[in-house]
């Protein structure tokens, strides 16, 4: 896979700048979910968090799943865990945690050493992504996808990686997510209790553009319709070249932390 970085993006290709993109797009409708996806800044919004997570995690690792707790990187710097709750009654529904490169190795460096067009990036991981069972938590997995594009996108993050056991993996590469490695290559992944999983990776600035000449069905979800429901924002600090240095959700460190 090539790299693709900012000063590529705008020379020598046919495509538009990320920040000429979201200046012209065209939001067509408005839409409420009936889940509202935010960044945790809570104790009890991070417990949420950890309960969706067991309980997914326990579907296919379950005695991984009966170890997990709040993490150290829950409140790492640079990391923002995504909460998605219902509306009616408040309940978890979903979780993510997003971590960036800025201040520190991604828990996907723990297993493997990302090539160098990756190493001169700003990345940003999705781990700990957990879901309810049903039509609710297939429609919640997709509006994570979109919190952390979203995220990604107003951080001025270059790339969006994750790992993926089968069959998941095939849900992302529908999403255009391609290999880092070999093709179709499942690497052990410590952060997931050993579990082989396939890593990849995809350019934030491209997604519209790839996804809008694919006839992708997500271009309608992701880029043409507002969610008010789905707010990626936190308080942050911003560099001399306006990119957040501070971003995460919670302010001090977890009490209970679970080795991952």
């Amino acid at each position: 896979m090539d790299r693709i970085d900012s000063v590529l993006l705008t020379q020598n290709t046919d495509y538009t700048s990320l920040e000429k993109d979201f200046a012209h797009r065209t939001v067509k409708k408005k839409e409420r979910l009936p889940f509202t996806i935010k960044v945790v800044s809570s104790q009890a919004e991070l417990d949420k968090a950890v309960v969706i997570r067991r309980a997914a995690y326990g579907r296919h690792l379950p005695e991984f799943a009966e170890k997990m707790g709040i993490e150290a990187s829950d409140a790492a710097p640079g990391t923002v865990v995504l909460l998605a709750q219902s509306r009616l009654d408040g309940g978890p529904l979903g979780t993510m945690r997003v971590q960036t490169n800025a201040f520190g190795a991604l828990a996907v460096e723990q297993s493997v050493r990302l090539p160098d067009w990756l190493n001169q990036a700003r990345l940003a991981e999705a781990t700990r992504l957990g879901v309810a069972r049903g039509a609710v938590g297939r429609m919640v997995k997709v509006a994570l996808c979109k919190a952390f594009y979203l995220y990604c996108a107003q951080n001025r993050i270059d790339w969006m990686l994750i790992t993926a056991r089968s069959p998941l993996d095939r849900e992302y590469e529908a999403m255009l997510f391609g290999d880092v490695y070999g093709h179709n290559e499942f690497l052990p992944m410590a952060h997931v209790g050993g579990l082989p999983h396939r890593v990849m990776a995809k350019p934030v600035a491209l997604v519209r553009q790839r996804w809008t000449k694919a006839n992708h069905p997500f271009v309608g979800f992701f880029f043409e319709t507002e969610h008010v429901d789905i707010d990626v924002s936190v308080a942050a600090m911003r560099d001399d070249e306006g990119v957040y240095i501070e971003s995460g959700g919670l302010t001090a460190a977890p009490q209970t932390v679970c080795g991952s």
